[in-house]
């Protein structure tokens, strides 16, 4: 049973930094391809950024530039470097793993941790 929890969230103010980091067990985590997910108010979650077990990073249109995406195989450790923060930034972040990169980018998983809160506010 995957086991994850993520933590690092807090209040920024615009334009500021953040760094999310994410612990994942029981899963084959170095075959795994990891993800970084959120939900804002009233929205669905979707994937923010991703890395494949190749270590090829992929970042969405909305954070690219912005924030990265890094995976440690040998802590089984996920992190999120925020920069440049933005209120619309503002949302529930989480992580996630799976063996195929697309069920990954589907969000259709069947574990989800706790979630960490970022929010961006003067």
């Amino acid at each position: 049973q995957v086991q994850i929890v993520e933590s690092g969230g807090g209040l920024v103010q615009p334009g500021g930094s953040l760094n999310l980091s994410c612990a994942i067990s029981g899963i084959n985590f170095e075959a795994s391809a990891v993800g970084w997910f959120r939900q804002g108010p009233g929205e669905q979650r979707t994937l923010v950024a991703a890395i494949a077990r190749d270590e090829f990073p992929r970042h969405g249109d909305a954070v690219k530039g912005r924030f990265i995406i890094s995976r440690d195989n040998a802590v089984k450790m996920v992190y999120l470097q925020m920069t440049k923060l933005r209120p619309e930034d503002t949302a529930f972040y989480y992580c996630n793993a799976d063996l195929s990169y697309f069920t990954l980018h589907s969000g259709a998983l069947p574990s989800w941790g706790p979630g960490t809160q970022v929010t961006v506010s003067s």
